[in-house]
């Protein structure tokens, strides 16, 4: 078989929250001005409380609210693919799974946790949300899920990015979501860059920060954050849920799981159900990859340490690893990558080596995107060609060796909103980045 599909009834029913099965706990979020772990009447100010629940809690399945499965049931559950075009083409004997998320409405795993978002915060009185994105796959999922729970969606869009990817804010603007281009002069975080240089090409960090200014500084609005956090990747585990019965229906458990990282939503959706299997000890020799840019290598070339999750110094201090929260990433076309920091449970278990990483320029990742599309057919996302990259690499090893290893990767989406960078590879215009 090439495709297992689940029927609508499988979507999971409970999130899976793997703090518990840590070894050790781990580092809480410290308020900047004390030092100590942050109270949850600081989160309040930008966070509605059911999140800031999820984002401490320590129980191991949490309930998923039927508000929030019937919208998620407009695409869950998505594909397993058997990439057995690929694997032809490559004459290896490893075989090649592939979960695809851009099968969603906004083209992207990012509306698992926007629609569950959206619902906390519609539930608390809400009426507001505003949030950052970088490729505008965050702000293209939060637009859409906001206009179902009838909430204000304003998205600070990374400036390289809302000048790359105009059909992405043309998708945010379908969904009733307003699109800034940051830095922008309409907060205090983003003058300061804007004033200048109007033409600086922002940062994560940067939009971070604008987002977070005005959420907390008007009352009926909070902030939305599309990775990193806790609560985020929690409700992004409904992928790898999902992918464990679908690979036990194709007869294999993978020997290799496979997710792009920026922030860690995507990486960890995938990973963390396989995660715990590694975790309780019955899948020991599990190996686990985490795929960046060489133009933002967080995990291979970051510090372990405390550091903002945004560039002004609006946000708590996070345990992770970073680059400085003032470092501004190339303008690389995966725009969903270009993070300073990762979530802390993904920087937590891979410096206890549950996690490997590695890192690839532009160029070759663009080169695997293009043997994808050429074998499987779908244009995938510049982000998740990162992936596709790494799983490549990991077969071609197989077909040196001879080992029959099982991979399985996350494709997070679809890369026809990033037509205009393929056409810059094609043409050898694209930086070596």
């Amino acid at each position: 078989m090439r495709k297992y599909i689940l029927p609508e009834g499988e979507i999971p029913k409970r999130w899976l929250n793997i703090v518990p099965l840590l070894p050790e706990p781990l580092e809480p979020p410290l308020d900047p001005e004390t030092k100590e772990p942050i109270s949850p009447e600081k989160l309040s100010v930008i966070f509605p409380e059911p999140l800031i629940e999820q984002e401490v809690s320590d129980k191991e399945w949490i309930d998923i609210p039927e508000e929030v499965l019937n919208i998620l049931s407009l695409w869950r559950p998505t594909p397993l693919h058997r990439a057995k075009n690929l694997e032809e083409y490559l004459q290896t004997p490893a075989k090649i799974f592939y979960k695809n998320e851009s099968v969603s409405p906004p083209g992207s795993h990012k509306p698992n946790t926007a629609v569950a978002q959206a619902y906390y915060n519609k539930i608390s009185g809400v009426r507001r949300l505003t949030t950052e994105t970088g490729a505008g796959q965050w702000g293209s999922a939060l637009s859409f899920a906001t206009q179902f729970f009838d909430i204000e969606c304003r998205v600070y869009m990374v400036r390289v990015s809302y000048e790359q990817k105009p059909y992405r804010r043309i998708l945010m603007e379908t969904w009733k979501g307003e699109v800034i281009p940051s830095p922008s002069p309409n907060t205090n975080a983003g003058r300061q860059f804007y004033e200048k240089d109007p033409n600086h090409p922002g940062s994560l960090g940067i939009a971070i920060s604008e987002a977070i200014e005005e959420a907390a500084t008007r009352e009926d609005t909070k902030y939305s954050l599309g990775s990193v956090l806790n609560h985020v990747l929690l409700h992004q585990t409904v992928i790898g849920l999902e992918a464990k019965r679908q690979m036990e229906e194709a007869g294999f458990y993978p020997d290799v799981v496979i997710g792009a990282v920026g922030g860690g939503s995507n990486f960890a959706g995938l990973s963390f159900p396989f995660m715990a299997d590694k975790l309780r000890g019955d899948k020991p020799n599990l190996k686990v990859l985490a795929v960046e840019p060489s133009a933002c290598p967080t995990l291979t070339k970051g510090e372990y340490r405390y550091d903002f999750g945004d560039t002004v110094g609006l946000t708590p201090l996070i345990k992770m690893y970073t680059l400085g929260h003032d470092f501004v990433p190339p303008p690389i076309h995966a725009g969903g990558l270009r993070y300073h920091g990762d979530a802390p449970l993904v920087c937590k278990l891979y410096d206890l080596g549950y996690i490997d990483a590695v890192a690839y320029k532009q160029t070759e990742v663009f080169e695997a995107a293009l043997t994808f599309a050429r074998t499987e057919g779908i244009v995938p996302a510049p982000e998740s060609s990162h992936a596709i990259k790494a799983a490549i690499d990991e077969a071609l090893r197989c077909k040196e060796t001879g080992e029959e290893k099982v991979i399985l990767f996350n494709l997070s989406g679809h890369g026809y909103f990033d037509l205009s960078a393929y056409d810059k590879y094609l043409r050898g215009e694209l930086e070596d980045s």
